[in-house]
Protein backbone atom coordinates (compact mmCIF):
# COMPACT_ATOMS: atom_id res chain seq x y z
CA UNK A 1 0.00 0.00 0.00
CA UNK A 2 1.44 3.23 -0.91
CA UNK A 3 1.63 6.04 1.93
CA UNK A 4 -0.60 9.47 1.36
CA UNK A 5 1.88 12.33 0.19
CA UNK A 6 0.67 13.70 4.11
CA UNK A 7 3.71 14.55 6.41
CA UNK A 8 4.17 15.22 10.08
CA UNK A 9 6.64 17.06 11.47
CA UNK A 10 7.91 15.26 14.72
CA UNK A 11 6.15 18.30 17.10
CA UNK A 12 3.40 17.60 14.94
CA UNK A 13 3.42 14.12 15.98
CA UNK A 14 4.33 14.74 19.72
CA UNK A 15 1.66 17.26 20.28
CA UNK A 16 -1.48 15.22 18.80
CA UNK A 17 -3.26 13.06 21.26
CA UNK A 18 -2.92 9.49 21.27
CA UNK A 19 -6.23 8.30 19.84
CA UNK A 20 -5.57 10.83 16.61
CA UNK A 21 -2.21 9.07 16.47
CA UNK A 22 -3.90 6.17 16.54
CA UNK A 23 -6.00 6.95 13.70
CA UNK A 24 -3.17 8.40 11.89
CA UNK A 25 -1.62 4.69 12.27
CA UNK A 26 -4.82 3.16 11.18
CA UNK A 27 -5.27 4.59 7.93
CA UNK A 28 -1.45 4.28 7.18
CA UNK A 29 -0.94 7.84 7.67
CA UNK A 30 2.01 7.51 9.75
CA UNK A 31 3.78 4.70 10.93
CA UNK A 32 5.29 3.57 14.11
CA UNK A 33 8.60 4.13 13.14
CA UNK A 34 7.76 7.73 12.42
CA UNK A 35 6.27 8.20 15.90
CA UNK A 36 9.19 6.28 17.38
CA UNK A 37 11.65 8.89 15.61
CA UNK A 38 9.33 11.43 16.84
CA UNK A 39 8.96 10.87 20.03
CA UNK A 40 13.11 10.00 20.59
CA UNK A 41 13.77 13.12 19.10
CA UNK A 42 11.43 15.15 22.00
CA UNK A 43 13.29 13.36 24.55
CA UNK A 44 15.92 14.47 23.15
CA UNK A 45 15.35 18.36 23.89
CA UNK A 46 13.66 17.87 27.34
CA UNK A 47 15.27 14.48 29.16
CA UNK A 48 18.28 16.59 30.35
CA UNK A 49 15.84 18.90 32.18
CA UNK A 50 13.45 16.93 33.50
CA UNK A 51 14.71 12.80 33.80
CA UNK A 52 11.76 10.83 32.84
CA UNK A 53 11.85 8.34 30.85
CA UNK A 54 15.29 6.90 32.57
CA UNK A 55 15.73 3.65 30.30
CA UNK A 56 14.87 3.54 26.02
CA UNK A 57 14.74 0.74 23.90
CA UNK A 58 14.50 2.25 20.39
CA UNK A 59 15.76 -1.10 18.72
CA UNK A 60 13.03 -3.22 20.60
CA UNK A 61 10.37 -0.98 19.90
CA UNK A 62 11.63 -1.00 16.07
CA UNK A 63 11.40 -4.49 15.24
CA UNK A 64 7.58 -5.18 17.52
CA UNK A 65 4.82 -5.23 15.34
CA UNK A 66 1.43 -4.39 15.77
CA UNK A 67 -1.50 -4.88 13.53
CA UNK A 68 -3.44 -1.55 12.44
CA UNK A 69 -6.59 -2.90 13.49
CA UNK A 70 -5.26 -3.32 17.20
CA UNK A 71 -6.87 -1.09 19.78
CA UNK A 72 -3.77 0.91 20.19
CA UNK A 73 -2.21 0.39 16.38
CA UNK A 74 1.39 0.60 17.02
CA UNK A 75 1.82 3.30 19.22
CA UNK A 76 4.81 4.02 21.35
CA UNK A 77 3.94 3.84 25.00
CA UNK A 78 5.90 4.06 28.28
CA UNK A 79 6.23 1.22 31.27
CA UNK A 80 6.96 2.54 34.81
CA UNK A 81 10.54 1.04 35.90
CA UNK A 82 8.09 -0.92 38.48
CA UNK A 83 7.33 -3.43 35.76
CA UNK A 84 9.69 -5.98 33.78
CA UNK A 85 10.10 -5.72 30.29
CA UNK A 86 11.79 -8.36 28.57
CA UNK A 87 15.21 -7.50 27.61
CA UNK A 88 15.12 -4.16 28.62
CA UNK A 89 16.37 -3.35 31.91
CA UNK A 90 14.44 -2.69 34.92
CA UNK A 91 15.79 -1.56 37.83
CA UNK A 92 12.51 -0.63 40.44
CA UNK A 93 14.82 1.68 41.16
CA UNK A 94 16.78 0.02 43.97
CA UNK A 95 20.58 -0.01 43.88
CA UNK A 96 20.75 -4.11 44.26
CA UNK A 97 19.16 -4.15 41.07
CA UNK A 98 20.14 -1.42 38.69
CA UNK A 99 21.55 -4.00 36.05
CA UNK A 100 18.77 -6.10 35.79
CA UNK A 101 17.45 -7.00 32.66
CA UNK A 102 14.61 -9.23 32.44
CA UNK A 103 13.94 -12.60 30.61
CA UNK A 104 9.66 -12.28 30.89
CA UNK A 105 7.24 -8.79 30.84
CA UNK A 106 4.96 -8.26 33.54
CA UNK A 107 1.43 -9.50 32.24
CA UNK A 108 0.07 -6.65 32.35
CA UNK A 109 3.14 -5.13 29.58
CA UNK A 110 2.25 -8.26 27.58
CA UNK A 111 -1.54 -7.12 27.56
CA UNK A 112 -0.34 -4.04 26.21
CA UNK A 113 1.49 -5.04 23.66
CA UNK A 114 -0.94 -7.81 22.26
CA UNK A 115 -3.45 -4.83 22.20
CA UNK A 116 -1.17 -2.65 20.00
CA UNK A 117 1.09 -1.08 22.43
CA UNK A 118 5.03 -0.62 21.64
CA UNK A 119 6.96 -0.13 24.67
CA UNK A 120 10.01 2.56 23.62
CA UNK A 121 11.04 3.33 27.40
CA UNK A 122 11.06 2.64 31.24
CA UNK A 123 10.01 5.81 33.44
CA UNK A 124 11.15 6.52 36.59
CA UNK A 125 10.23 5.43 40.11
CA UNK A 126 11.28 6.11 43.62
CA UNK A 127 12.96 3.10 45.28
CA UNK A 128 10.42 0.26 44.96
CA UNK A 129 7.81 2.74 44.11
CA UNK A 130 8.13 3.54 47.68
CA UNK A 131 7.78 7.52 47.96
CA UNK A 132 5.76 10.50 46.81
CA UNK A 133 8.70 12.28 45.17
CA UNK A 134 10.39 10.66 42.22
CA UNK A 135 13.99 9.91 42.84
CA UNK A 136 16.58 7.18 43.47
CA UNK A 137 19.91 6.17 43.58
CA UNK A 138 20.16 4.59 40.18
CA UNK A 139 18.89 7.49 38.11
CA UNK A 140 18.54 10.23 40.38
CA UNK A 141 15.51 12.97 40.57
CA UNK A 142 12.50 13.16 37.97
CA UNK A 143 11.64 16.89 37.74
CA UNK A 144 8.46 18.98 37.29
CA UNK A 145 8.63 20.28 33.29
CA UNK A 146 6.19 23.14 34.83
CA UNK A 147 8.99 24.16 36.90
CA UNK A 148 12.31 22.06 36.91
CA UNK A 149 13.25 23.20 40.59
CA UNK A 150 10.64 21.66 42.09
CA UNK A 151 9.31 17.84 42.17
CA UNK A 152 7.00 15.78 40.07
CA UNK A 153 5.78 13.54 43.04
CA UNK A 154 5.66 10.08 42.73
CA UNK A 155 5.52 6.95 42.49
CA UNK A 156 4.70 6.99 38.29
CA UNK A 157 6.49 10.13 38.80
CA UNK A 158 8.88 9.51 35.28
CA UNK A 159 5.23 8.75 33.73
CA UNK A 160 3.41 11.88 34.19
CA UNK A 161 6.50 14.08 33.07
CA UNK A 162 6.85 12.05 29.75
CA UNK A 163 3.64 13.09 28.90
CA UNK A 164 3.18 16.25 30.17
CA UNK A 165 6.54 17.18 28.08
CA UNK A 166 5.13 15.05 25.02
CA UNK A 167 7.71 12.28 24.73
CA UNK A 168 5.18 9.63 24.88
CA UNK A 169 1.18 9.94 23.99
CA UNK A 170 0.08 7.07 26.75
CA UNK A 171 2.32 6.54 30.07
CA UNK A 172 1.41 3.59 32.42
CA UNK A 173 1.42 4.05 36.37
CA UNK A 174 0.77 2.31 38.95
CA UNK A 175 -0.84 3.73 42.21
CA UNK A 176 -1.43 2.32 46.09
CA UNK A 177 -1.05 5.58 47.94
CA UNK A 178 -1.41 8.15 45.05
CA UNK A 179 1.07 6.73 42.99
CA UNK A 180 -0.47 7.86 39.73
CA UNK A 181 -2.50 10.33 40.58
CA UNK A 182 -0.24 12.62 42.26
CA UNK A 183 2.05 12.73 39.49
CA UNK A 184 -1.36 13.57 37.86
CA UNK A 185 -2.27 16.79 39.66
CA UNK A 186 1.28 18.00 39.86
CA UNK A 187 2.34 17.88 36.22
CA UNK A 188 -1.20 18.93 34.75
CA UNK A 189 -2.55 15.71 33.36
CA UNK A 190 -4.87 13.26 34.08
CA UNK A 191 -4.64 9.85 35.86
CA UNK A 192 -7.16 6.93 37.04
CA UNK A 193 -6.83 4.38 39.77
CA UNK A 194 -9.28 1.89 38.44
CA UNK A 195 -11.14 -0.75 40.82
CA UNK A 196 -9.11 -3.64 41.74
CA UNK A 197 -9.60 -6.09 39.32
CA UNK A 198 -10.03 -3.50 36.04
CA UNK A 199 -6.70 -3.56 34.71
CA UNK A 200 -5.14 -6.83 36.01
CA UNK A 201 -4.17 -7.35 39.32
CA UNK A 202 -1.53 -7.50 41.99
CA UNK A 203 2.35 -9.30 41.95
CA UNK A 204 2.32 -12.68 41.28
CA UNK A 205 3.03 -13.54 45.27
CA UNK A 206 0.11 -10.99 46.42
CA UNK A 207 -2.36 -11.51 43.64
CA UNK A 208 -5.44 -11.67 45.66
CA UNK A 209 -4.36 -8.21 47.20
CA UNK A 210 -6.19 -5.06 45.94
CA UNK A 211 -4.51 -1.93 47.63
CA UNK A 212 -1.52 -1.56 44.95
CA UNK A 213 -2.88 -1.35 40.91
CA UNK A 214 -1.87 -0.43 37.30
CA UNK A 215 -3.52 2.59 35.80
CA UNK A 216 -3.71 4.82 32.79
CA UNK A 217 -1.98 7.92 32.85
CA UNK A 218 -2.70 10.46 29.19
CA UNK A 219 -3.16 14.20 28.52
CA UNK A 220 -6.73 13.82 28.71
CA UNK A 221 -9.34 12.62 29.67
CA UNK A 222 -10.87 10.46 26.42
CA UNK A 223 -6.96 9.38 25.76
CA UNK A 224 -7.11 8.29 29.48
CA UNK A 225 -9.95 5.96 28.86
CA UNK A 226 -8.89 4.66 25.31
CA UNK A 227 -5.69 3.44 27.84
CA UNK A 228 -8.02 1.70 30.32
CA UNK A 229 -9.83 0.01 27.36
CA UNK A 230 -5.89 -1.59 26.27
CA UNK A 231 -5.29 -2.75 29.99
CA UNK A 232 -9.28 -3.93 30.76
CA UNK A 233 -10.18 -7.30 30.66
CA UNK A 234 -10.26 -10.88 32.37
CA UNK A 235 -7.18 -13.22 32.41
CA UNK A 236 -6.79 -16.15 34.59
CA UNK A 237 -3.43 -14.92 35.78
CA UNK A 238 -4.94 -12.62 37.44
CA UNK A 239 -7.16 -14.01 40.58
CA UNK A 240 -9.29 -10.79 41.06
CA UNK A 241 -9.34 -9.70 37.10
CA UNK A 242 -12.61 -8.98 35.83
CA UNK A 243 -14.12 -8.84 32.07
CA UNK A 244 -14.00 -5.75 29.99
CA UNK A 245 -17.28 -3.98 30.06
CA UNK A 246 -19.31 -4.56 26.85
CA UNK A 247 -19.30 -0.87 25.76
CA UNK A 248 -15.66 0.27 25.82
CA UNK A 249 -14.87 2.65 28.28
CA UNK A 250 -14.06 5.17 25.73
CA UNK A 251 -17.53 5.37 24.35
CA UNK A 252 -18.93 5.76 27.33
CA UNK A 253 -16.60 8.37 28.44
CA UNK A 254 -17.68 10.58 25.13
CA UNK A 255 -21.67 10.20 25.81
CA UNK A 256 -23.93 12.70 27.32
CA UNK A 257 -23.71 12.51 31.17
CA UNK A 258 -26.78 13.62 31.90
CA UNK A 259 -27.50 14.96 35.07
CA UNK A 260 -24.26 14.91 37.49
CA UNK A 261 -24.39 15.21 41.26
CA UNK A 262 -21.21 15.88 42.48
CA UNK A 263 -20.26 16.36 46.64
CA UNK A 264 -17.15 18.19 46.92
CA UNK A 265 -14.86 17.82 49.95
CA UNK A 266 -11.50 20.40 51.05
CA UNK A 267 -10.90 17.70 53.77
CA UNK A 268 -12.68 14.62 54.18
CA UNK A 269 -14.40 16.07 57.48
CA UNK A 270 -11.08 17.42 58.80
CA UNK A 271 -8.77 13.98 58.08
CA UNK A 272 -6.70 15.74 55.66
CA UNK A 273 -5.13 19.10 55.41
CA UNK A 274 -5.41 21.41 52.61
CA UNK A 275 -4.01 25.01 52.53
CA UNK A 276 -6.16 27.21 51.20
CA UNK A 277 -4.26 27.79 48.40
CA UNK A 278 -5.49 24.45 46.67
CA UNK A 279 -8.76 24.45 47.60
CA UNK A 280 -9.28 28.04 46.59
CA UNK A 281 -8.19 26.91 42.90
CA UNK A 282 -10.68 23.98 43.02
CA UNK A 283 -13.51 25.80 44.43
CA UNK A 284 -13.05 28.00 41.63
CA UNK A 285 -13.23 25.66 38.96
CA UNK A 286 -16.19 24.12 40.45
CA UNK A 287 -17.52 27.51 40.70
CA UNK A 288 -17.64 27.79 37.32
CA UNK A 289 -19.26 24.01 37.07
CA UNK A 290 -22.59 25.83 37.89
CA UNK A 291 -24.62 24.34 34.74
CA UNK A 292 -27.95 23.37 34.00
CA UNK A 293 -27.07 19.54 34.67
CA UNK A 294 -24.05 20.03 37.16
CA UNK A 295 -25.42 20.07 41.13
CA UNK A 296 -22.56 20.60 43.42
CA UNK A 297 -22.95 20.36 47.42
CA UNK A 298 -20.63 20.45 49.81
CA UNK A 299 -20.67 17.15 51.69
CA UNK A 300 -18.23 13.96 53.13
CA UNK A 301 -19.84 11.13 54.80
CA UNK A 302 -17.79 10.24 58.18
CA UNK A 303 -15.03 7.95 57.55
CA UNK A 304 -13.79 6.64 61.09
CA UNK A 305 -10.31 4.72 61.07
CA UNK A 306 -9.41 5.65 57.25
CA UNK A 307 -5.91 6.32 58.45
CA UNK A 308 -5.81 2.92 60.63
CA UNK A 309 -6.98 1.05 57.76
CA UNK A 310 -4.95 2.18 54.94
CA UNK A 311 -1.67 1.95 57.15
CA UNK A 312 -2.51 -1.59 57.84
CA UNK A 313 -3.30 -2.47 54.58
CA UNK A 314 0.10 -0.54 53.34
CA UNK A 315 2.06 -2.70 56.19
CA UNK A 316 0.81 -6.00 54.75
CA UNK A 317 2.04 -5.07 51.32
CA UNK A 318 5.45 -4.44 52.00
CA UNK A 319 5.93 -6.86 54.18
CA UNK A 320 4.22 -9.57 51.53
CA UNK A 321 7.12 -8.24 48.84
CA UNK A 322 9.99 -8.11 51.50
CA UNK A 323 9.31 -11.63 52.54
CA UNK A 324 10.32 -13.03 48.70
CA UNK A 325 12.54 -10.01 47.80
CA UNK A 326 16.36 -11.52 48.22
CA UNK A 327 18.77 -10.14 50.97
CA UNK A 328 20.92 -8.62 47.62
CA UNK A 329 18.18 -6.53 47.07
CA UNK A 330 16.59 -5.69 50.31
CA UNK A 331 20.38 -4.80 51.95
CA UNK A 332 20.12 -1.16 49.94
CA UNK A 333 16.75 0.13 50.70
CA UNK A 334 16.47 3.19 51.91
CA UNK A 335 15.42 4.05 55.47
CA UNK A 336 11.75 5.22 54.66
CA UNK A 337 11.37 1.63 53.52
CA UNK A 338 13.48 -0.25 56.60
CA UNK A 339 11.07 1.79 58.73
CA UNK A 340 7.90 1.20 56.82
CA UNK A 341 9.00 -2.76 57.15
CA UNK A 342 9.41 -2.15 61.07
CA UNK A 343 5.85 -0.46 61.08
CA UNK A 344 4.69 -3.76 59.17
CA UNK A 345 6.23 -6.37 61.70
CA UNK A 346 5.14 -4.18 64.73
CA UNK A 347 1.46 -4.96 63.86
CA UNK A 348 -0.53 -7.82 65.19
CA UNK A 349 -2.66 -10.32 63.73
CA UNK A 350 -5.36 -8.26 66.07
CA UNK A 351 -4.57 -5.36 63.86
CA UNK A 352 -4.88 -6.93 60.49
CA UNK A 353 -8.46 -8.05 61.36
CA UNK A 354 -9.34 -5.10 62.58
CA UNK A 355 -8.29 -3.36 59.29
CA UNK A 356 -10.28 -5.37 57.38
CA UNK A 357 -13.57 -5.16 59.93
CA UNK A 358 -13.29 -1.26 59.36
CA UNK A 359 -12.40 -1.38 55.57
CA UNK A 360 -15.77 -3.03 55.33
CA UNK A 361 -17.55 -0.61 57.20
CA UNK A 362 -16.07 2.64 55.28
CA UNK A 363 -16.82 0.59 51.71
CA UNK A 364 -20.73 0.06 53.29
CA UNK A 365 -20.34 4.05 54.12
CA UNK A 366 -19.25 4.86 50.44
CA UNK A 367 -21.86 2.77 48.42
CA UNK A 368 -24.43 4.17 50.75
CA UNK A 369 -23.36 7.69 49.47
CA UNK A 370 -23.07 6.12 46.05
CA UNK A 371 -26.67 6.47 46.19
CA UNK A 372 -27.30 9.70 45.90
CA UNK A 373 -23.84 11.21 44.16
CA UNK A 374 -22.16 10.54 41.06
CA UNK A 375 -18.58 11.64 42.58
CA UNK A 376 -16.88 12.72 45.77
CA UNK A 377 -14.49 15.49 44.62
CA UNK A 378 -11.57 16.57 46.81
CA UNK A 379 -8.39 17.88 46.69
CA UNK A 380 -5.24 15.20 44.96
CA UNK A 381 -2.74 16.62 46.91
CA UNK A 382 -2.93 19.27 50.00
CA UNK A 383 -0.39 21.63 48.94
CA UNK A 384 1.64 22.55 45.65
CA UNK A 385 4.94 20.74 44.68
CA UNK A 386 8.08 21.51 47.21
CA UNK A 387 11.48 21.66 45.72
CA UNK A 388 12.69 18.63 44.65
CA UNK A 389 15.19 18.08 46.99
CA UNK A 390 12.98 18.06 49.57
CA UNK A 391 11.54 13.76 50.33
CA UNK A 392 7.99 15.06 51.57
CA UNK A 393 6.49 17.83 53.81
CA UNK A 394 7.17 18.15 57.44
CA UNK A 395 3.86 20.07 57.68
CA UNK A 396 0.42 21.01 55.78
CA UNK A 397 -1.55 24.34 56.56
CA UNK A 398 0.43 24.01 59.84
CA UNK A 399 -0.69 20.25 60.64
CA UNK A 400 2.63 18.51 61.29
CA UNK A 401 3.22 15.59 59.33
CA UNK A 402 4.66 12.14 61.70
CA UNK A 403 5.96 10.60 58.15
CA UNK A 404 6.18 10.79 54.37
CA UNK A 405 2.77 8.92 54.44
CA UNK A 406 1.26 11.29 55.86
CA UNK A 407 0.40 14.05 53.51
CA UNK A 408 -1.03 11.57 50.76
CA UNK A 409 -4.76 10.76 53.41
CA UNK A 410 -6.37 12.37 49.95
CA UNK A 411 -5.74 9.10 48.54
CA UNK A 412 -6.38 6.60 50.94
CA UNK A 413 -9.66 6.67 50.66
CA UNK A 414 -9.97 5.05 47.13
CA UNK A 415 -7.50 2.63 47.69
CA UNK A 416 -9.12 1.10 51.27
CA UNK A 417 -12.66 1.29 49.37
CA UNK A 418 -11.29 -0.47 46.28
CA UNK A 419 -13.26 2.85 44.85
CA UNK A 420 -11.83 4.12 41.05
CA UNK A 421 -10.08 7.85 41.37
CA UNK A 422 -9.30 10.12 38.97
CA UNK A 423 -7.25 13.31 38.86
CA UNK A 424 -8.31 16.08 36.57
CA UNK A 425 -6.49 18.87 35.68
CA UNK A 426 -8.76 22.06 36.48
CA UNK A 427 -6.77 25.43 37.63
CA UNK A 428 -3.32 26.56 38.54
CA UNK A 429 -1.98 27.95 41.26
CA UNK A 430 -1.03 31.91 41.72
CA UNK A 431 2.40 30.72 40.80
CA UNK A 432 1.31 28.58 38.01
CA UNK A 433 1.77 25.38 38.77
CA UNK A 434 -1.15 23.03 37.44
CA UNK A 435 -3.80 21.84 40.20
CA UNK A 436 -6.15 18.47 39.76
CA UNK A 437 -9.29 17.74 41.43
CA UNK A 438 -9.66 14.33 42.55
CA UNK A 439 -13.10 12.73 41.18
CA UNK A 440 -13.58 9.32 43.52
CA UNK A 441 -16.76 7.05 41.94
CA UNK A 442 -18.58 3.93 42.38
CA UNK A 443 -17.25 0.64 42.61
CA UNK A 444 -16.22 -0.72 39.65
CA UNK A 445 -17.62 2.87 38.42
CA UNK A 446 -14.93 3.47 35.45
CA UNK A 447 -17.19 4.66 32.87
CA UNK A 448 -19.61 7.02 34.88
CA UNK A 449 -16.11 8.22 36.40
CA UNK A 450 -14.49 8.85 33.00
CA UNK A 451 -18.00 10.64 31.32
CA UNK A 452 -18.65 13.01 34.63
CA UNK A 453 -14.59 13.41 33.98
CA UNK A 454 -14.90 14.42 29.95
CA UNK A 455 -18.42 16.51 31.21
CA UNK A 456 -16.07 18.70 33.47
CA UNK A 457 -12.85 18.80 31.28
CA UNK A 458 -14.97 19.98 27.89
CA UNK A 459 -16.73 22.35 30.54
CA UNK A 460 -13.69 24.09 31.73
CA UNK A 461 -11.62 23.87 28.73
CA UNK A 462 -8.40 23.69 29.82
CA UNK A 463 -6.00 24.16 27.40
CA UNK A 464 -3.78 20.82 26.74
CA UNK A 465 -0.38 21.13 25.37
CA UNK A 466 3.18 20.42 25.84
CA UNK A 467 5.66 21.82 28.27
CA UNK A 468 8.49 23.03 27.30
CA UNK A 469 10.30 22.12 30.58
CA UNK A 470 10.66 25.66 32.64
CA UNK A 471 13.99 25.99 35.11
CA UNK A 472 13.15 27.68 38.47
Amino acid sequence: MTRPDTTFSGPDLCAKSARDVVGLLRRGEVTTADLIDASLTRMDQVEPQVNAVVTRCPDRARTATAARDLLLAGLPIGIKDLNPVSGVRTTFGTTGMADHVPATSDPIVLRLEDRGGVVLGKTNTPEMGAGANTFNAVFGATRNPWNTALNAAGSSGGAAVSLATGELWLGHGSDFGGSLRSPANYCGIVGLRPSPGIAGGSSTHLGFTTGGVDGPMARDVLDCALFLDAMAGYDPIWPISVPAPETPYFETARQDAGRVRIAYTPDLNGFAAVTSEIDNVLRAALDSLRLPKVDIVEHCPDLPRLDETFRALRCLSFLGSYQVTPDSVTRHYKDTIKGNLADARAMTFDDYVQAERDRSAIYNTMATFFQTHDVLACPVNGLAPLPVEIEYPTEVAGRPMRDYIDWLQFAFLATVAGLPALSLPVGYTPSGMPVGLQLIGPPRGEARLLQVAHTLEQALDLPVTLIDPIAG
